[in-house]
């Protein structure tokens, strides 16, 4: 084993495309390969291109009905299902969907086979993190789920125990939804709370069913949540659950759509989160995995100012790199500021006093640490 990490990345993920109007846009791929070619933190031979699953692997978490809707709205562009969750406003079809998505599912599987059979300690497919998919239909933006099609893999071919970790900040329904009768697999997601933001899942008291019962792990933070009170939350739980699970491998999805700067939802979190929760993760994939780890992408809507630094942190924490102060680079800003709308960052750190104070700080936290102690007690 080399020691370092491999990315499962190819060019046609940039066809994953709901529509240039559409927040879900492929550019924050491109701009994040650049920026950390650019910073000279990944080297051409970490890169690696994915192989097409078969239509018999995506069926070990999808139906046959909604994979050949699928291939339909492939090549029907104006096809439209809300009994699949296709063709509507968040999940538009788009032409090659079948393609396009099932190679983003091969890339996740792929990293996490790397990853088990020692090609690598850690793994990383940014194309992948389509949480909200679930078994038999499309959502919010996610049409085949590559996470739990890998963690199927991983339990038929190496009967693994999987911990799948979510830290986007929409709550990872469709992932916790195909394990939540299954004790092999805990789900745990930190998420902004439903009461405000979709999916509206993700309380405390979703916690699995059958035998899955008590495998399934939610913390809700509260809007305005800044980076202390999403850091105690991580440091708290994480680790706890971890010792009481004692998982094979970890998967976690790597949404950064907490940041402040995000328009979709409404976490106060600085870029500094984004060093934060790989930095932990890392630490316990070694501690509890013989370090492995594969990670994936998710959500992220502020493109140009969040995403590819965010990114660049997860990547450069798996190759024990820190660019935590380190200046972007004066090319990739002058590449990319033709197109960006806002003026680009030119440092891996967010400027000081980004927002104003928030002025229920306090009671957040307080509401935060409630909601911590509530799920460590039915650990």
């Amino acid at each position: 084993m080399s020691g370092k990490s491999l990315l499962l990345h190819d060019a046609l993920y940039y066809q994953y495309c709901f529509g240039e109007e559409h927040p879900f846009n492929p550019v924050r791929l491109q701009m994040t390969l650049d920026l950390m070619q650019s910073m000279k933190i990944i080297e051409s031979n970490q890169i690696l291109t994915p192989v097409l699953p078969s239509d018999e692997m995506l069926g070990t978490v999808h139906s046959k009905e909604y994979i050949d809707a699928v291939k339909h709205a492939s090549t029907t562009p104006d096809y439209m299902s809300s009994t699949y969750g296709l063709g509507t406003d968040d999940t538009p079809t788009f032409l090659d969907m079948h393609r396009v998505t099932s190679l983003i599912v091969g890339g996740t599987v792929q990293a996490a086979e790397m990853v088990m059979e020692g090609q690598c300690h850690h793994a990383l497919n940014l194309g992948g993190g389509l949480h909200h998919s679930f078994a038999d239909k499309a959502s919010g933006f996610c049409v085949y789920n590559d996470a739990a099609i890998a963690i199927k893999h991983l339990q038929l071919k190496y009967n693994a125990k999987v911990l799948y970790l979510d830290t986007d900040a929409h709550h990872g329904d469709g992932v916790q939804s195909i394990f939540y009768h299954d004790p092999n697999v805990m789900t745990i997601s930190f998420h902004e709370t439903g009461k405000y933001l979709f999916p509206g899942t993700g309380n405390i008291h979703e916690r699995g069913e059958g035998d899955g019962f008590g495998y399934s792990y939610n913390i809700p933070l509260e809007p305005f949540t800044e980076d202390e009170s999403f850091k105690e939350a991580l440091y708290e739980v994480l680790p706890a659950v971890m010792e009481n699970f004692k998982p094979d491998i970890i998967i976690s999805q790597n949404g950064c759509d907490a940041h402040y700067l995000d328009p979709l939802t409404h976490l106060y979190s600085t870029i500094n989160i984004f060093a934060e929760i790989p930095k932990l993760v890392h630490q316990l994939a070694h501690t509890y995995c013989q370090g492995r780890w594969v990670a994936i992408g998710g959500g992220g809507y502020d493109l140009w100012r969040v995403v590819p630094r965010a990114w660049s942190l997860l990547w450069a924490e798996m190759n024990h790199q820190d660019i935590r102060e380190a200046p972007i680079p004066k090319s990739w800003i002058d590449k990319w500021s033709v197109n960006a709308p806002v003026a680009l960052p030119h440092s891996m750190k967010d400027p000081e006093k980004m927002y104003e104070p928030v002025p229920r700080k306090p009671e957040i936290d307080e509401k935060n640490l409630l909601t911590v102690k509530k799920v460590l007690h039915k650990l």
